[in-house]
């Protein structure tokens, strides 16, 4: 009889600390790309808000230097220098005239024409005697009336944008200066970043961009010829411009396209963006998330080698308090620099558009200020030039007085306009307001004399003391009669009504019988005006408001009830100006 040994049991396997791994490992996978997902779609929706901002300050940028040329011509166009140039065909200084404005300006280049087309001054001297009498900016200038815009592509490459405008005298057509706006230094701003920028003209023809290789192709065409430099080349590969999946994102090959319409003659500007530093980013937290979950793997396979509850808990307290004190740390550096990146662009952004807006305000300002004497000048030539041919030297001799008084005017307008940013009253001194306005009416007279204006004033006996700046007090005067002059050209009988009255205050009042005022609310608000293009550029009411201010008053402006407009100039007399002075 047999005896069976009996076999021993076979171990029985643990499946679960297998089953704990594969779940871990799931999970970790299952979060790792969530995370991904989610940070991709974040960071690139913060992409893309920066690229839309700095869209909006390239375009604010290219219009600012737009309109800043765009008035030089008409100023360039009244240079009595130049104007006298032309017409006696004597160009000796005048090259050295257009090279004194050319850096102050900031244009590329300044070009002066005769009648024929020839240039007979430039700030580029090799120029000088070319013929441009059939280029489409001297044609175009020599027809119109004001002020046009050219477009031309240069024989190296490029395109040069001009203003110009037609020279007159006494009805007559001597010229056409014009003025070449820089927006070569735009380029090469936009090139320093890491945006591909590019604008197109109305036709869709690419004009300004950071591929030189762009310029003369629409879009679609530029693109298939060369696609953007550095990282961005790379990133037109891999994009489908149809349909951008999530995947390009991940990867940081896709580029983003955004375009916004320039307010100037249709233009277009189109930026391209690529995403290769989101992927950076994500990438970044998901180094420190795969650490972390390797952290928890290890600190795992330690917690099963070792039986003791105690330290197993303790090592896993402190592991968890430094990854999460890890985590905070690194997110609130990031925040940080992030947030010293954007104040940093944003202060740059700031003063740049800053000089921008104070050297067009101030060109406008200089304009206006010099109008007025400027016209005067013009009219007291004529009349000593008449007394001259009818021989009559002595009178001739007192209009040159008169251009010479003139003149000093305007070197102390210049100063004055110096000082406008200063406030303070250290070189007020006792004015009698009386005087102010005799002073005022004179240097009105020869606009005065081509009108048929009846000038009523009605003037205290005694003096109206008070204490600030003559010049600037008669600048104000100056201002509030030339707008009542321009007030009453279409009507039948013109009248100027000036009441000066000294109370508890000096009160100067002018009332003109014109139409009145349509919008009071943004009446005195810089470069508003209801005048022609060329009559006014709307600074006269808000230098002068900003002068009684500082002259411790206040301008006001109504409509009569009889009809017409009534401005009225209240300002403290002497002894009150002085105490507030103290």
């Amino acid at each position: 009889m047999s005896t069976q040994i009996p076999r021993p049991p076979k171990p029985r396997r643990s499946w679960g600390p297998r089953i704990a791994l594969a779940l871990f490992c799931l999970a970790a996978m299952a979060v790792i790309w969530i995370t991904n997902v989610l940070l991709t779609e974040r960071f690139t929706e913060a992409t893309r808000n920066r690229a839309e901002v700095r869209l909006t300050l390239y375009v604010g940028n290219l219009i600012s230097e737009l309109q800043r040329n765009s008035i030089v011509p008409q100023l360039l166009a009244r240079d009595p220098e130049l104007i006298g140039a032309l017409s006696s065909s004597d160009f000796s200084r005048s090259t050295q005239r257009l090279l004194s404005f050319v850096d102050e300006i900031g244009a590329a280049s300044l070009v002066l024409y005769d009648r024929d087309g020839r240039i007979v001054a430039a700030t580029d001297r090799n120029r000088l005697g070319e013929t441009h009498r059939a280029a489409p900016y001297f044609v175009d200038a020599m027809r119109a009336n004001s002020t046009v815009f050219t477009i031309f592509r240069r024989e190296t490459g490029g395109y040069a944008f001009l203003y110009s405008r037609k020279v007159d005298s006494n009805g007559a057509t001597l010229g056409v200066i014009s003025v070449e706006v820089d927006l070569a230094k735009l380029e090469r701003s936009w090139a320093g970043t890491s945006d591909a920028v590019l604008v197109t003209d109305s036709s869709g023809e690419i004009i300004l961009s950071t591929e030189p290789r762009w310029r003369g192709l629409p879009e679609s065409e530029a693109l298939e010829r060369q696609s953007a430099p550095s990282a961005i080349e790379r990133a037109f590969l891999a994009t489908d411009w149809t349909a951008l999946p999530i995947d390009a994102y991940l990867r940081g090959e896709a580029v983003m396209r955004r375009e916004l319409r320039v307010p100037f003659q249709g233009w277009k500007m189109v930026t391209f963006t690529a995403y290769s530093s989101v992927r950076e980013k994500v990438n970044g937290v998901l180094a420190l998330e795969i650490m972390g979950f390797a952290m928890l793997l290890a600190f795992a396979f330690w917690l099963s080698s070792r039986k003791s509850a105690s330290r197993l808990l303790l090592v896993r307290r402190e592991s968890d308090q430094l990854r999460r004190l890890n985590m905070r740390l690194q997110r609130e550096i990031a925040q940080r620099q992030q947030v010293e990146r954007n104040l940093e662009s944003a202060e740059q952004t700031i003063a740049q558009s800053s000089k921008l807006a104070v050297l067009g305000e101030m060109s406008a300002s200089v304009s206006h200020e010099l109008n007025q004497p400027l016209a005067a000048m013009k009219t007291y030539l004529a009349g000593a030039r008449l007394l001259l041919q009818r021989r009559r030297p002595e009178e001739a001799l007192s209009s040159f007085q008169r251009i010479d008084d003139l003149i000093d005017r305007m070197g102390a307008i210049t100063r004055q306009l110096k000082s406008y940013a200063r406030k303070g009253n250290q070189a007020f001194e006792p004015v009698d307001a009386r005087a102010a306005l005799s002073s005022a009416l004179a240097m009105m007279e020869p606009q005065l004399k081509t009108r048929s204006v009846a000038i009523n004033r009605t003037l205290p006996s005694g003096p109206a003391m008070i204490l600030g700046d003559r010049l600037r007090f008669e600048q104000v005067i100056i201002n509030l009669l030339r707008n009542a002059l321009d007030a009453t050209k279409e009507v039948r009988d013109p009248r100027i009504d000036i009441t000066l009255t000294v109370e508890d205050a000096v009160v100067l009042t002018v009332h003109d019988n014109g139409p009145g005022i349509e919008n009071l609310d943004a009446l005195f608000e810089p470069f508003y005006t209801t005048k022609q293009p060329g009559d006014g550029v709307g600074l006269g009411l808000a230098i002068s408001s900003g002068i009684v201010n500082d002259l411790g008053g206040r301008l006001t402006a109504r409509n009569a009830s009889g009809g017409g407009a009534v401005f009225e100039v209240q300002l403290p007399i002497l002894e009150e100006g002085m105490a507030a002075a103290e």
